[in-house]
């Protein structure tokens, strides 16, 4: 499956079959988010997944008794570190290690530079590791359809009551929640026609940027 059917075929599932997804299978995905971009590529994300039934129960009723919370094989939590130095040193070690930085001496100032993010309000910090969490939350969801597991980004959930259940400590902001599972025979999510878009001519802006008005829709028609 290329990058483009990958993309047009993706859709957000909430009708999951029984079938688990091997330990294998999950773990190939969590490494190919590793691999999305973030600043500096301090890669700020963390992943709690959940797996046993109870878990899952729990955090359905965080996220306000969404059912596919439960019927999924597994449900993750995407987490992002507020704390920018948190791999900084391991991060500008390998860089220096591979000849992307010349010299000690670069590595010690872009370590000055992260210290100076670290030092941001945490309004700030939280909006800086949810850009680059979402980055690979986003490749997440790629990389399960590209191997026939389906899922559905969340946004619908009790952050307070997720960090308290899960005794998630300070310096996490929770970004979303992503269900994966197997689709479900005639899933209405993958067999409906695809919900429409706005068109590009109306998101996309050369050299000036002019607020879009109200346009319709266009249902998509890219192929491979």
């Amino acid at each position: 499956m290329d990058f483009t059917e990958t993309a047009v075929t993706r859709r957000s599932v909430h009708e999951y079959a029984d079938e688990p997804i091997d330990d294998d299978t999950l773990e190939t995905i969590f490494e190919l988010a590793t691999l999305a971009p973030s600043g500096y590529n301090l890669q700020p994300w963390e992943f709690l997944a959940l797996r046993e039934t109870d878990s899952k129960a729990t955090l359905a009723e965080i996220a306000y008794g969404q059912a596919h919370v439960e019927s999924a094989d597994t449900a993750v939590v995407v987490l992002g570190n507020t704390d920018p130095m948190a791999h900084a040193e391991a991060v500008f070690d390998d860089w220096l290690a591979k000849s992307y930085i010349p010299d000690e001496g670069v590595r010690t100032a872009l370590l000055e530079n992260v210290e100076a993010m670290a030092a941001m309000p945490e309004a700030e910090r939280r909006i800086w590791a949810t850009r680059s969490t979402a980055l690979a939350a986003m490749t997440l969801l790629y990389a399960a359809w590209e191997r026939g597991v389906a899922s559905c980004p969340m946004e619908g959930f009790d952050p307070d009551a997720l960090v308290e259940t899960f005794e998630i400590p300070d310096g996490y902001e929770p970004v979303m929640i992503i269900t994966l599972g197997y689709p479900a025979d005639n899933a209405a999510d993958i067999e409906n026609e695809r919900k429409a878009r706005r068109p590009v001519d109306s998101i996309v802006h050369y050299e000036t940027f002019t607020p879009a008005e109200k346009t319709s829709l266009e249902t998509p028609t890219l192929s491979d």
